[in-house]
């Protein structure tokens, strides 16, 4: 096996994960836009409407990925609750109260969350330059929020809302992880039209107001994209390269977010919010710039998901070779191998 092989799915990981980051950054001062009057539970009901119909139209045959079974719905749940209902709606009421410039930086932690939570439950590995990145994240968000503080304890609320928001989703991201190699499309829908009908209950039994239609339709189309797609090209990033790695390139969208947000008009920033927004920067970079190689053992492993026979992983044979990507049960014999390599699902090793 070559360095082209474990090159090859890093940098379409990263790829994937950075335009996650560009459709979820953009949709937040969106979100603000659009959703200033409305509730936040009928706002995040809106949003994941959008997502769903993206889970449903980008669904792919039996043949192609690993269908989502009865065992997965748990898991499913347990995304829809954090990543469905408790972060959009606390990011919907803090962007109601504080800067979209500022709302969009604290979302960075959100990188934090995935990568200790990653560690804790998948064991992926973390060394010191991991750790003094994630160090410059917490230290960045701490400046977001005393600087918010000094502008009144509103905008200090909102932005401790939107905090909350980070880690709700630094736990969906964590528990996606494992649902990575089945169908995004499936997991999309199923995660998405369970948060659609909970947060439409919950908007209706708390007496929300209903919205315009053109403030509906426009964040029908914001979570289409910024959620819908965003969490599409997220789950294929981590499929690629692991939660923890996904997690930083991901952190990239406060940053696309904040400056959209200035483009859109906000002139909230202050010195503090740069040093902040800087920190976080650094240990996003910090955390990229990790490379992680050593000699590891494979043990015998059958399980079904999408793959390719140019990857140097899958060299299983068929009657009939299919050509490119396709889905079912195989078979990865026992091997000791060294190389650069990320924790996707063959490299999930202890260290």
């Amino acid at each position: 096996m070559t360095a082209k092989h474990f090159s090859l799915p890093a940098a379409r990981g990263g790829l994937l994960a950075l335009l996650a980051a560009l459709l979820f950054g953009v949709s937040t001062p969106l979100v603000q836009h659009f959703g200033k009057g409305l509730g936040a539970f009928t706002t995040a009901a809106l949003l994941y409407a959008g997502a769903a119909a993206i889970g449903m139209a980008s669904r792919q045959r039996m043949e192609r990925e690993a269908r989502v079974v009865r065992g997965d719905v748990p898991r499913l749940l347990s995304m829809a609750a954090f990543g469905a209902v408790l972060g959009p709606v606390a990011l919907a009421w803090g962007l109601q109260h504080t800067s979209g410039a500022s709302a969009s930086l604290m979302l960075t932690l959100e990188a934090l969350f995935t990568a200790l939570l990653a560690r804790l439950l998948y064991q992926e590995t973390m060394d010191r330059r991991v750790w003094a990145a994630m160090l410059l994240l917490l230290a960045g968000g701490v400046a977001l929020v005393l600087d918010q503080w000094r502008s009144g304890a509103t905008q200090s609320w909102g932005l401790l809302a939107v905090l909350l928001a980070t880690a709700a989703w630094g736990a969906d991201n964590t528990l996606s992880r494992a649902l990575a190699e089945r169908d995004p499309g499936q997991v999309v829908l199923g995660k998405a039209a369970m948060g659609t009908v909970a947060t439409a209950v919950l908007a209706l039994l708390l007496g929300e107001p209903m919205p315009a239609w053109g403030a509906a339709v426009a964040l029908f189309a914001i979570g289409a994209s910024g959620y819908g797609l965003s969490l599409r090209f997220y789950l294929l990033a981590q499929r690629a390269f692991g939660a923890a790695r996904t997690g930083s390139v991901f952190a990239f969208a406060p940053f696309i977010g904040a400056a959209f947000s200035v483009a859109l008009g906000d002139r909230s920033g202050t010195w503090a919010m740069a040093a902040g927004g800087t920190l976080m920067m650094l240990g996003v970079t910090l955390h990229l710039a990790e490379s992680h190689g050593h000699e590891h053992e494979h043990e015998r492993l059958e399980h079904e998901h999408a793959h390719r026979h140019d990857d140097g992983h899958h060299d299983h044979t068929h009657d009939v070779l299919p050509v490119g990507s396709h889905s079912h049960s195989h078979v990865h014999e026992p091997m000791r191998h060294a190389h650069s390599h990320v924790p996707d699902v063959h490299h999930q090793h202890i260290h």
